[in-house]
C-alpha cells in the first residue's frame, strides 16, 4: 500500500494562499542533518527498550522505513514499537506494511486507539486495509468508524481490489462549473485538510458528472469574479471504476497524468487514482508476471524475501515443479521411441540438447515480447494472425541463421575432432539434417511462443502463468520429434 501524507498538501496550500513558512524551518518528516543516523538511534533505543528515545528517533525516520524496520522485528519488539509510536504515527506505517502483517499490527492497539488510527487513514488506504483483513476483523474495525467513514468505506468496498474503483481515493478537490474563482477557492480552502491532492481540481455539474479540470495556479492567478467554466479544460482522460487497475495505470503513464479521474457508468465523478497508485500497481503487476513466468504459483507475497517462510516458498513452487516433472516424461518417451535411430547414429546425441534449447530460447523470447505488448495494451486477441505471421518470418530468419552457423561447424570443425560420423553418412549430410531440424524447431517454437499467450487470454487465463511452463514442456517434446524425424528422413535412418 502507498500512503500519502496530508501535511505536505496542507503546506502547499498555506504557501499559495495563507503565508510563507517560517525561516529556517524544515519540511515535515525531514530531519536536520546531524552526525547521527536516526535509524541507528532508533535501533539502539529498541534494544535498550528506551521508549522516549525510540519515539524521538521514530519521528525523524520516514514512515516507509519504519514499516521496513517493523517487518524485521520479532513479536515482542513489534509490540513495543507500535505501542511507543502510538496510533497517530502508526497510521502511515500501517499503510506501508505488507498485507499479511496489517491485521496483526492493528491487533496491538486498543479500540480507542484503533478508532483514531482508522479515522486518520486516507479513504483508499482504509479500504485497502479492509480488503486484506479477515471477515471478523472487518466487522470489528467497521464498528469503530464514524458515520461518514462508514458510508464511504462501504461504498468503496463494492469495487474489487484490483479495479480502479478499488484503488481510488475520494479525497479530491471538487468544484462546480457554475462557481466563480472566489467561490471555488473558498470551497477548496474549507476542504484542504481532507484533500489528498490539489495538483488537479475537477469540475462537476449540478448532478456530480465530470465536466472539466483546472489547475490550482489557474485559480490563483484569475480574478475573483471569473467563472470557473471559462478557465477550465475538458477532462478528456478518465477511467471507469470497474476497469482493471492495470488499465488505469497504463493511462496514467501514457498520458503523463498526475491524477486520473474515476467515474461510474453515468459519468459521475467518484474519485481519482494518483501517480503513486500507478507506481504501486505497476510494481505489483510486474512482480506477478515475473513470478508466473518462472512457474511460481499462488498469491504473491508482499513480505520481503528473507522474511517469507520456507513453507510459503515451498507451497508456491512445488505444484508446478511436480507437474512439469511428469510432463517431461513425454520427452523421455520420444527419445525411447527413436532409440534405434540413436543407435545407428549416436553422433546425433551431440546436437539434440542444442536443438531443444534453441526452440525453448526462441519461443521464450517470442512469448515475452507478446506478453509485454499485451500488458501495455498494444495488441489483443484479434491480432493473432498478424502476430503469427510476424513471428513466423522472424522465427524463419532466426532458424536459418542458427542452421547456417551449426552447419558450418559440422562441416568445417567437427571432422577435426573425429574422423567419421559413425553412421554410414558423411559430414555434409549430417550438417544438412541438423540445420534443417534447428530451422524448423526455431520456426515452430517462435510461432508457438507468440500464440500461447494469445490463446490463454482468449480463454480467460493469465498469459504469463500459462505460457512459460506450457511452452517449456511443449517445445522439449516437439523439438525431439522434429529433430529425430528430420534426421531419419535426410540421413536414411530407420
Amino acid at each position: 500500500m502507498e500512503s500519502t501524507r496530508r501535511g505536505g498538501q496542507a503546506a502547499w496550500w498555506r504557501f499559495v494562499f495563507l503565508a510563507q513558512p517560517a525561516a529556517g524551518g524544515h519540511p515535515p518528516g525531514v530531519a536536520e542533518e546531524t552526525d547521527k543516523d536516526p535509524k541507528d538511534e532508533l535501533l539502539r533505543a529498541l534494544e535498550a527498550a528506551d521508549a522516549s528515545g525510540f519515539l524521538a528517533a521514530a519521528e525523524e525516520v520516514h514512515y516507509a522505513d519504519l514499516a521496513a524496520i517493523y517487518e524485521d522485528l520479532d513479536d515482542e519488539q513489534r509490540d513495543f514499537m507500535l505501542k511507543t509510536i502510538g496510533p497517530e504515527l502508526a497510521t502511515d506505517v500501517i499503510a506501508e506494511l505488507p498485507d499479511t502483517l496489517i491485521e496483526e499490527a492493528l491487533n496491538h492497539f486498543k479500540p480507542a486507539q484503533l478508532r483514531v488510527l482508522l479515522g486518520n487513514l486516507s479513504d483508499d488506504d482504509r479500504v485497502d486495509v479492509f480488503q486484506v483483513v479477515s471477515k471478523e476483523a472487518q466487522v470489528r474495525f467497521f464498528s469503530l468508524l464514524g458515520p461518514r467513514d462508514k458510508e464511504l468505506t462501504k461504498n468503496l468496498l463494492k469495487y474489487d481490489e484490483e479495479t480502479a474503483g478499488g484503488r481510488m481515493t475520494t479525497q479530491i478537490g471538487r468544484i462546480t462549473a457554475d462557481m466563480t474563482v472566489k467561490q471555488a477557492i473558498t470551497v477548496l480552502r474549507r476542504d484542504r485538510e481532507d484533500t489528498e491532492t490539489l495538483a488537479r481540481i475537477f469540475v462537476v455539474d449540478a448532478e456530480g458528472r465530470l465536466v472539466g479540470k483546472i489547475r490550482l495556479r489557474d485559480l490563483a492567478f484569475s480574478t475573483w469574479d471569473t467563472p470557473v467554466r471559462d478557465i477550465m479544460e475538458e477532462a478528456d482522460e478518465f477511467v471507469l471504476a470497474t476497469a482493471d487497475q492495470e488499465e488505469a495505470a497504463r493511462m496514467l503513464s501514457k498520458y503523463d497524468l498526475i491524477v486520473l479521474p474515476v467515474v461510474d457508468e453515468f459519468h459521475h465523478l467518484l474519485g481519482v487514482l494518483t501517480y503513486d497508485d500507478a507506481l504501486e500497481i505497476v510494481q505489483e503487476e510486474s512482480t506477478e508476471d515475473i513470478e508466473k513466468l518462472a512457474a511460481i504459483g499462488g498469491d504473491q507475497s508482499e513480505v520481503s524475501y528473507l522474511n517469507t517462510t520456507v513453507t510459503m516458498h515451498y507451497r508456491r513452487r512445488v505444484t508446478w515443479l511436480v507437474g512439469l516433472a511428469f510432463v517431461s516424461i513425454a520427452s523421455g518417451y520420444v527419445m525411447f521411441r527413436f532409440s534405434e535411430v540413436l543407435q545407428q547414429a549416436f553422433v546425433l546425441s551431440l546436437f539434440l540438447p542444442m536443438v531443444v534449447a534453441a526452440g525453448g530460447n526462441s519461443g521464450g523470447q517470442a512469448a515475452t515480447m507478446v506478453i509485454r505488448a499485451m500488458a501495455l495494451g498494444e495488441i489483443s486477441t484479434g491480432n493473432a494472425l498478424r502476430i503469427a505471421w510476424k513471428e513466423a518470418r522472424t522465427g524463419l530468419f532466426l532458424g536459418l541463421s542458427m542452421g547456417i552457423a551449426i552447419a558450418g561447424f559440422i562441416t568445417l570443425v567437427l571432422p577435426s575432432m573425429q574422423s567419421t560420423t559413425g553412421g554410414g553418412f558423411d559430414f555434409p549430410h549430417l550438417a544438412l539434417a541438423v540445420a534443417v531440424a534447428i530451422t524448423v524447431q526455431v520456426l515452430s517454437a517462435t510461432v508457438m511462443g507468440a500464440l500461447l499467450p494469445i490463446c490463454a487470454r482468449a480463454i480467460k487465463l493469465d498469459p504469463a502463468v500459462v505460457s512459460a511452463p506450457s511452452l517449456a514442456s511443449t517445445v522439449d517434446v516437439s523439438g525431439m520429434l522434429i529433430y529425430f524425424t528430420v534426421a531419419a528422413a535426410i540421413l536414411g535412418l530407420r
